[in-house]
């Protein structure tokens, strides 16, 4: 795997990122789970109107627990938020969780929280019963926490792989998938993203080609290759010119529903001090990085949502986490560009 443009999500201390993914026999779909360090503080912001998620209500910043022990990104739609259940399967068996037993042994019980979010890609491979189940969920967080091991600074799987592997894009014409990036900030400060690219929206201008969100990269960040303005069609994608980037979704006559469906799905992750309502704030102004990738964004048939995860290494001033919520939606623009231009 190349090297990521903009670095990487795992570039934010501790942060773990793995993958499980089936592909052939009617499959064509998988699970990524983000394992952050014990005691990371989450949240989420939940923008798109047909949402598949699991546990976000309890990253409320007024609910009980303000610390996440895994996020799971998954395919097959509301079907496969039943991974997540394999990745608090697997929390629990190695001590993550919030300690929910008596008060003489709290640690008797931990139940792990264990927030998760859906793209949809239901028959993309050509069986839409295949979908996503507990097994896959835990071996993608197995992935992640032996990522740990492997050499520093190795570049995550990118393209259609994890959550990613069925990922379409502008209205199904393009290969969608993974992508990642990060921005490093004065003080040690770091804050990383990382997409699941599946949008209805196109990631190119529709009149003139070229590829949206080029002039947010910032100062000193190298721009995309190729070439802006030769837009790419990677392998397997239907037909695309500029002038059909977005065509509407047609309703069936038999009221059947809406397709295609989609979603694109964000963790920010940053090395700050965030209390859960400053994440809560990280969470919506990464958004900012999905509106400037894709057009349209945040449709009545995406669920996009984005996680916001703080280890809380460094404290910030006030000043400093407005520097941190801009760089989520810079480092969120930029993970999009990485998916559109990984080859899968």
């Amino acid at each position: 795997m190349a090297e990521p443009l903009w670095g990487q999500l795992t570039d934010v201390p501790g942060v773990l990122v793995g993958h499980a993914n089936r592909v052939g026999a009617g499959w064509l779909t998988g699970v990524t789970v983000v394992l952050p360090p014990p005691g990371t503080v989450g949240s989420v912001d939940v923008r798109g109107g047909g949402p598949g998620t699991h546990e976000t209500d309890a990253l409320d910043p007024t609910t009980l627990v303000p610390t996440v022990d895994a996020v799971t990104l998954t395919g097959g739609s509301a079907f496969g938020l039943v991974s997540a259940h394999g990745v608090q399967r697997w929390c629990a068996e190695h001590g993550r969780g919030f300690a929910a037993g008596p008060l003489d042994d709290p640690a008797s019980i931990l139940v792990p929280i264990v927030p998760a979010a859906a793209v949809f890609d239901l028959g993309r491979g050509g069986d839409p019963t295949a979908r996503p189940d507990i097994e896959m969920g835990y071996r993608a967080a197995q992935d992640a926490a032996q990522s740990a091991d492997r050499p520093a600074g190795q570049p995550l799987p990118r393209g259609g792989v994890g959550a990613g592997t069925g990922a379409r894009m502008a209205a199904g014409s393009l290969r969608g998938g993974i992508g990642t990036a990060s921005i490093r900030l004065p003080g040690g400060v770091v804050v990383g993203a990382l997409v699941v690219a599946n949008a209805l929206g196109s990631p190119f201008d529709p009149v003139t080609g070229a590829l949206l969100g080029t002039a947010f990269i910032p100062a000193g960040l190298s721009r995309p290759s190729p070439s802006p303005s030769a837009p790419i069609r990677p392998t397997g994608a239907t037909a695309f010119t500029p002038a059909t980037a977005f065509t509407p979704p047609v309703e069936p006559a038999d009221g059947g529903g809406i397709r295609p469906a989609n979603t694109t799905l964000a963790v920010v992750a940053t090395n700050a001090a965030l209390d859960p309502a400053q994440a809560r704030r990280t969470a919506t102004a990464a958004h900012d990085g999905i509106g400037r990738g894709f057009s349209p964004a945040h449709t009545l048939f995406d669920g996009d949502a984005v996680f916001a995860l703080a280890t809380g290494q460094i404290a910030v001033t006030r000043p400093e986490l407005v520097a941190v919520q801009a760089a989520a939606a810079d480092a969120v623009l930029l993970a999009v560009l990485d998916a559109v231009l990984t080859r899968p």
